[in-house]
């Protein structure tokens, strides 16, 4: 008898840790579409939000479809700070955008909801396969002009870009220029889609010559040209694997952004909670994002 309370004591010790380290489920909240808060964002997250709002309505992401409107990265933050959208899913805020949240009194909550990596392309038929973060800067900043100078043929460096305050945009100086200012580019190099830039540097009459920027996701799930291709990043493909391990070298989010003043209790902070619950990133990872940490 004795021996048989000490083996279910110690089956006891040993199954109560293992039951209290499961991680917790977290059930979605419900709403209809009438009372869902109002969502804005980017454009590369509209797949995301679709998911989202159909799991939160219990409908199929053909019926949200028409309710889910993204008015693409700034007009979403400004929509944010004036009160005219209530949850924004969002690449980081620019320079401008944060000083006009703290003009206008508004404290920005910014939380990463999947992870993503910044890219650089060029058409398929450019002999340069991989470029260096220095190599990248370089160009970017007006020192290096000329792609012989990395590796590939003798021909004139077209580095495009995009407008400032586009997510892109803040992307490429946050991540990437950092405290390098970028040599000023003609009109005609900048793009105001993130898909123009695309199909500016797969038009073969720009020549091989062309360098662009984009997301990973929106280039490989959203838009896809198979006359662009993805370059490597001191030697590191992008892919889902390596944005994921973090091997790849620019490394970034999405984001899911509200007002700091939502009550604890709030949909919008329910909503946040059940993106990040293991449900919640399953489903981000099902609409073809990357899991964050």
């Amino acid at each position: 008898m004795r021996k048989r309370f000490f083996v279910i004591f110690i089956m006891a010790i040993i199954v109560f840790p293992l039951t209290a380290c499961t991680p917790k489920v977290v059930e979605a909240p419900l709403f209809t579409l009438e009372t869902l808060p109002t969502i804005d964002g980017s454009t590369v997250t509209i797949p995301m939000d679709e998911a989202l709002v159909a799991k939160l309505t219990r409908k199929t992401v053909e019926e949200v479809r028409p309710y889910v409107l993204h008015n693409k990265t700034h007009e979403a933050y400004v929509n944010l700070i004036e009160g005219k959208a209530d949850l924004i899913f969002v690449t980081s805020p620019s320079e401008g955008e944060l000083a006009l949240a703290a003009s206008s009194g508004v404290e920005l909550e910014i939380v990463p909801i999947v992870s993503e990596a910044f890219i650089f392309l060029t058409h398929k038929d450019n002999p340069v396969n991989s470029l260096t973060f220095k190599q990248i800067v370089d160009i970017y900043s007006g020192t290096l002009t000329n792609w012989k100078q990395v590796g590939g043929s003798d021909q004139a460096i077209v580095p495009f870009q995009r407008p400032v305050n586009s997510g892109s945009q803040t992307g490429f100086l946050d991540l990437v220029m950092k405290n390098v200012t970028p040599m000023t580019a003609p009109s005609e190099w900048i793009f105001a889609g993130m898909g123009d830039l695309i199909e500016a540097v797969a038009d073969y009459e720009n020549g091989p010559t062309a360098l662009g920027y984009s997301y990973y996701y929106f280039v490989t799930d959203m838009w896809g040209n198979d006359q662009v291709k993805l370059l490597k990043v001191d030697g590191i493909y992008p892919d889902k694997k390596t944005i994921a391990n973090k091997s790849y070298p620019i490394q970034t989010a999405y984001y899911a952004v509200y007002r700091k003043t939502e009550a604890q209790d709030s949909d919008v902070r329910k909503i946040v909670t059940w993106i990040l619950s293991k449900e919640g990133q399953q489903l981000m990872e099902d609409s073809g994002y990357v899991k964050v940490d």
